[in-house]
Order: structure tokens, then sequence, then C-alpha cells
């Protein structure tokens, strides 16, 4: 039996969770259909997904057909938590994504096929809902071809589409012909120069191209009728190639999901490579911290049913704390592709005799999303990073249901970084006499790393001149300062070397260099000086003819760079890049200059320099 882990990737209300359903019950995985109105999917095990419709997690279910197991990873659909589906893409061997016959094309689907295709990920796409009134099929398909790729064609189509006797038949593999031949050099040859490929070549170049990530087929189909979706699995099983594996030789995985577990353990999802994992096995697990350290987790897997063989998906349990991202071995997968969050927000605890029950809550969180990045401050509360606003109102009903702890949020901000400019140098002596407040020798150099290196630390002074608790002391404290930059934001991209250092034994200890270095490494960054940069979103807007001119004034008026300006025809097409904290306010205006036609699409794409204003 061999293993396919497909990601279910779609916008809000595609249909992902219904379609996860049909796929279980159809196979004897489930014995009932859960309905997400009603709140008893098997997906959506959380209450808050169940409360409110959608899904927030990443949740795993597998079904049997044939010598074939598909794990199914049903993935969030909105955009604020589009970290979990950053995740779920490095363990997928292929991809459904999922479109409405009848909402079509949305922002949030672009996204999504824009990194699909980036990745190369074997990728089908279903077209849901062909039951429900207003559904399209040609028309959607040229919307497919138009805004999505044009690399695509239909293997199914409907009769009846928009209402309940909708029904859906196979499509004979020539109507693919002249679609292949876009993508397949020895399909286009045969088209022009004759003779005509044969069914048996189209089907070979299908399963190629689709394989390699070049060409998408179009399926359509109902997940709460049926309709279509055993065509669908077909297509899973054929076009969708496993993911090379090595059954023997070291463990090699990831972690990409951690959830609690009904008595409060830790429930940890692992996607293995290579090797196999037994029960009371002993690992050793890589994490990379946010100030770019690599460290090391080791313990015992205290729970595990069966066997984990190499290509497969298992929840375990594992006797020291394990996080998102945690690895075994050196792995060489595909990364997380998204940005990072560009909002912060503070969190308190509405009643403070729940601050350390509080702290603890967003510490666990915070293992289970590391790109919130939980962080206490001095005074008492958290600072986490988001991607939007129902991310926040997610977090806050988490805390209240999951912890009882009731919490309240400041109103997001866009969050800044500095970077050094340049080079600042400064050292302070251990002074001999009686009034000492810091028994150590501290000299530290500060200048600008390479861009994307977050913070390195190195020495010049020689390995040994301190003890290592010492040297560990200035490492920690330097990146834990750099946290809090010249104007109060982070600074990264930095790199700081230890140029001297001292210390008397036996009255100096690891407090001396932990106070001290804060005050070395301030002097040095201010000699250096930082410059600020702002986040930045890539845009396109799509807007009507007549809205062009109001829709590039009011983009321009916002500080955006424009990249391009296509079409002309029946609508135009804006891309550019736009600061991060202008995004909101585009969004709201732009119904209003297009009269309501116009589409918005956004996403994270790292920072520029701040602007003087």
């Amino acid at each position: 039996m061999h293993t396919l882990n497909i990601g279910i990737l779609a916008h809000v209300d595609a249909g992902k969770t219904s379609l996860t359903e049909r796929l279980l019950f159809d196979h004897g995985a489930i014995d009932r259909l859960g309905s997400v109105d009603t709140g008893d999917t098997r997906a959506d095990d959380g209450v808050i997904e169940r409360q409110r419709g959608i899904t927030i997690r990443s949740a795993v279910a597998s079904f049997t057909v044939g010598d074939t197991q598909i794990n199914l990873i049903d993935t969030p659909g909105h955009s604020d938590f589009i970290a979990e589906v950053e995740r779920a893409l490095e363990v997928l061997d292929g991809a459904v994504l999922l479109l409405s016959a009848v909402e079509g094309v949305q922002a949030q689907t672009r996204v999504l096929m824009r990194t699909l295709r980036r990745l190369r990920l074997p990728t089908l796409i279903f077209v849901n809902k062909i039951d429900r009134s207003g559904a399209r099929a040609e028309g959607l398909l040229a919307d497919i071809r138009r805004r999505l790729t044009p690399y695509v064609a239909p293997l199914t189509q409907v009769t009846g589409i928009g209402g309940s006797d909708a029904r859906v038949r196979p499509l004979r593999i020539g109507e693919a012909a002249e679609a292949l031949a876009e993508v397949d050099p020895e399909i286009l040859a045969a088209v022009v120069d004759g003779p005509e490929p044969t069914p048996d070549d189209l089907r070979k170049a299908l399963t190629a191209r689709t394989a390699d990530g070049s060409f998408h087929p179009v399926y359509f189909g109902s997940a709460l009728g049926g309709q279509g979706v055993p065509d669908l699995v077909e297509g899973m099983i054929r076009l969708i190639p496993p993911a090379p594996v090595t059954p023997s030789g070291e463990p090699r995985g990831t972690v990409f999901a951690v959830r609690p577990g009904p008595g409060g353990e830790r429930i940890v999802h692992l996607r293995l490579y290579g090797g196999a994992v037994t029960e009371r096995q002993r690992l050793t697990f890589l994490r990379r911290e946010a100030d770019g350290v690599t460290s090391r987790v080791s313990g015992r897997v205290t729970h595990l049913t069966g066997l984990l063989t190499a290509g497969n998906i298992a929840a375990l349990t594992f006797s020291t704390g394990l996080r998102v991202g945690d690895r075994i071995g050196e792995l060489t997968d595909r990364a997380p592709q998204f940005a990072p969050p560009t909002l912060e927000t503070l969190v308190t605890a509405r009643h403070p005799a729940q601050a350390a029950r509080l702290r603890s809550a967003l510490l666990t969180l915070s293992d289970q999303d590391p790109l919130i990045h939980a962080r206490p401050t001095a005074g008492g509360a958290t600072t986490l990073l988001l991607y939007g606003e129902v991310q926040m109102e997610v977090l806050a009903a988490t805390l209240a249901q999951d912890f009882d702890v009731e919490a309240d949020f400041e109103p997001a901000r866009v969050r800044y970084l500095e970077r050094p400019c340049g080079t600042g140098e400064a050292c302070e002596e251990l002074p001999w006499h009686d009034r000492v407040r810091y028994w150590a020798t501290i000299g530290l150099r500060v200048s600008p790393g390479e861009r994307g290196s977050g913070g390195v630390f190195g020495y010049e002074t020689e390995l040994g001149a301190l003890p290592r608790a010492f040297h560990q002391a200035i490492e920690e404290t330097v990146h834990a300062s750099m946290r809090t930059g010249l104007t109060g934001a982070t600074v990264t991209d930095y790199r700081v070397v230890l140029v001297r250092s001292g210390f008397v034994a036996p009255l100096s200890t690891a407090a001396d260099f932990r106070g001290l270095t804060p005050i070395v490494l301030r002097r040095a960054l201010e000699q250096a000086g930082t410059r600020l940069f702002e986040p930045y979103h890539a845009f396109e807007a799509e807007v009507p003819l007549d809205a062009l001119a109001p829709v590039t004034a009011q983009l321009a008026s916002a500080g955006a760079e424009f990249t391009g300006t296509t079409g002309g025809t029946t609508a135009w097409l804006i891309s550019g890049g736009l600061p991060a904290r202008r995004v909101r306010e585009i969004e709201l205006r732009l119904p209003g200059l297009t009269h309501g036609e116009g589409v918005w699409w956004s996403s994270p794409s790292g920072d520029r320099e701040l602007k003087a204003h």
C-alpha cells in the first residue's frame, strides 16, 4: 500500500470541509455526513471552528481506495490563518484547489494558486456547488484561464448546472489535446506536424505535466450531493505521484501541527520523509529559534499507534515539548513560503489575578503557531504577531474557551523593523575599585548583517577566555536586547561581535554579564545608527474600465508604487506595492470607487525603508 498526502485549499466557504466529509463518508471512514451548518463535521473539531463555520487549523483525516491510503489535510481558507496553510504545504504530495461554481475565482484563490505554481506542487482543480442556483461552467473556465492559469483543461463536464438535477460525466481525453500542447513539447509537435497524438500519448502527457505542476486538470461536482467526487478521487490516485521516500536509514521528518489532547497532553502531527519511528524510540529534533539559532530537543515517543513509516503522517505524543516546525534530520524539503505577520498587538489579562495563566496560555499557543511570537513584556503584558483582525478574535475566543482566561487585545498596529546602517563599537572595562556595579568586561561591535539573516552573534575573543555560562549570557542578552531598537522597533539583520571580555574569579557571575551587555550594546548600536523599515504588500486590483483613473489616484495618494497596468478590454488589472499600513484604507475605499465591481488582492511582500513624511 502506498500513501498520498493531499491538501485541500480554497477561499472561505468554497466547501473544503464538506468535501472532506464526502470523501470520508464515501470510502467508509465515517458512518454519516457531518454538516458545517450543524457543527458536527469530522475535520473542524474545535469549538470555535464549529461556531464560526470556518477551518482554522489544518485537520488530518484518512481514507483508503484500493491499495492507496489518502491522508487529507483540510486547510484554513481565511487569509488570517495563512500560516496554517503554509505549514500544510510543507508536507503535501499534491493539492486539490476548490472553487465555488457560484462565487468563482476569489482573491484568496489567486494567492493560493500562485503559491502552488511556485512550488510546482501537483494540483487538481475542483469546481464545487454545481447544483446551486447561479452556478457557472464555461464562463468560470474562462475566468480560471484568465485569472488563475491558462494551463488547465476540464476532464469532466456538467449537464443541468445550477439545479438539483445537475450531473457530471467524463470528457474524452482528446478534448485536452490543445491545452496540453501548451505545456508539452511532444504533444505540441504531434498536434502541429502530425500524426495526431493517441489517447495513450495524451494520458501520459497529462500524468507527467500534472505531476510536475505545470498543468491542472479541472473537475466539476458537488461535495454535498456527491456528483463528480469519484472522478476527482480517480484523478488523485492516477495523476498525483507519491513523494520519493527513503524507507531505510535514520528518520527524517517535520512537525507540522501541535494540538492539545483530551488529557492536556500535546498531540504532535509528524510527516516522515525517511526511516521509521516506533513507540518508545528516542529522537532528537532540530529547532530554529526566532533569532536564527538552531537548538536541539531530545526525548522519547511516549505514544504512537503502530509503526510510522516513510511517506506517512501520524499523531503521537513526545516526552518533551515540541513545536510546529521542529525537524528530525537535516531536511531540504519545501520550506514555508508565506511572509511573516505584519501586525502586532499587546495582550493583557482582564483580571490581574489571571496574568500568569494568560502568559502560560499564550506561550502554549505560540508552540502551536510559532509565527505569533508570543513575548512577555516587563509590564506583565505579552506581545503577539498577527495576520489580521479575525485571527485576534479567534485567539481571544480560544483563551476564553480552552484556558478559561479573559484577555484584552490592544488595536493591532503595523510592525516596523530597524536595521543597522553602519558599524559601531563600545566597550566597558572592569573598574578596579570598590564601587563595582558589574564584575565584567564587555566589548561589542555592531554592523549590518545580510538581508534575511535575522541576528548573528560572533566572537573575536579567544575561545575559553570566558567560562561557557558567561559567553551564553552575553549572546542570549544581545538577541533579547535587539527586540527593542533605537526607535522601539525590533532590530533585525544585524551582526554583533564580542571583541573584548574579562572577568574576576570568583566574584563575576553570569548576572554581571547579563546586566552589562544591554548597556554596551546600546552604545554600540547608537554609534552604528539604524534605519526604520515598514512592511509592504504586493497588490493587484481588478477594476472596471471607467474606474482606472480614480483608483490609481487613490493608490498613488496612499504611497503605492506601480509595477504594471494590463487589460483594457473588459477591465484593468493594476499591480504594485503598497505600505501595509494603508492596505485597509484601500480595501474600504475600493467598492465605492468601482461601484462594487472592483476585486482586491494583496499579501505581505517584505519591507522597505520608511519614507520621511
